[in-house]
């Protein structure tokens, strides 16, 4: 007997719940789906659910994007892959001291409206469950973190998301625009893991000899990405073209309360709140960050 169909709540109104029955939990169509994006990241590291936001909703996502986009912090920087303060101590080849330049921008979740798409998601508890179910665990939870939890990353023309790793476990990203050139998300999924950095593995990708270790892919406006972003070395490539490339960064957490690091909030948004640095940035594991 299949479960009772529900009546959408408004902050679904864009996704596209025939493929993706989001309300509908326990169904057959949202089985199939969480099956689809589970088969995905066991066998990519990486689920993509394309078109998740219906056609008629991608202008309002993209123009939504480019009103906040000005609100950006924007920073170059010389980082490296763990974005942690240089340490000459570390031998030569250790991938810490590969240096890269950082420069692209985020808005951080304060300055996006309660009302735009990208927030009524994030908050939303039905997609939060099923993002839960997708990628395996038995709760997800908002971040408690003010900046962090929802952000808009913008990447503009000349610019790049370096080589890196996230802090939380599980990236979540939407695309709400596509620049008119480059911006290929690149990724290694699972070239580390809670117990191995795998540094001669991530210096050889840093070194441009990642060989068929780094996969490929471009993303469309409306696509859903799930991500083990702790774990795979992952980037943007250069953007080129007027049209800077904006993507929604969805970050939860399997263990409710966790906010991030003040250095890595400043790197960030150029700011941080009296929530940043406390007992509650505490990682999940004992890699570099």
């Amino acid at each position: 007997m299949q479960p009772t169909a529900l009546a959408a709540p408004q902050e679904l109104d864009p996704v596209d719940l025939t493929r993706y029955p989001v309300h509908e939990p326990g169904s057959s169509g949202w089985e199939d789906a969480v099956r689809r994006a589970r088969a995905q990241l066991a066998t990519d590291g990486c689920a993509v659910l394309p078109g998740f936001v219906r056609a008629s909703w991608r202008d309002r996502l993209r123009s939504e994007g480019e009103a906040v986009a000005p609100l950006a912090h924007y920073e170059t920087a010389v980082v490296n892959v763990y974005n942690t303060d240089p340490d000459p101590s570390l031998p030569a080849d250790h991938p810490a001291r590969v240096p890269m330049e950082r420069g692209n921008a985020f808005v951080a979740r304060d300055r996006i409206p309660a009302t735009a798409v990208v927030h009524r998601l994030y908050t939303q508890p039905g997609f939060r469950a099923f993002l839960a179910a997708c990628t395996g665990v038995p709760e997800l939870h908002e971040l408690a973190d003010p900046l962090a939890g929802l952000c808009l990353n913008v990447v503009g023309d000349g610019r790049s998301h370096p080589w890196h790793f996230d802090t939380n476990e599980i990236a979540i990203s939407l695309l709400t625009r596509a620049p008119e050139a480059g911006g290929v998300f690149e990724y290694c999924p699972d070239i580390r893991s809670t117990s191995s950095e795998n540094t001669a593995d991530v210096a050889e990708v840093l070194h441009g000899r990642g060989g068929d270790r780094v996969r490929r892919l471009v993303l469309r406006p409306g696509d859903l990405q799930l991500f083990r972003g702790r774990y795979s070395l992952h980037r943007v490539t250069e953007v080129r073209g007027d049209t800077a490339r904006h993507t929604a960064i969805f970050s939860y957490s399997t263990r409710p309360g966790v906010v991030g690091s003040a250095v890595r909030t400043r790197q960030l948004f150029g700011r941080t709140l009296s929530d940043h640095g406390g007992s509650r940035a505490v990682r999940v594991d004992g890699l570099l960050d």
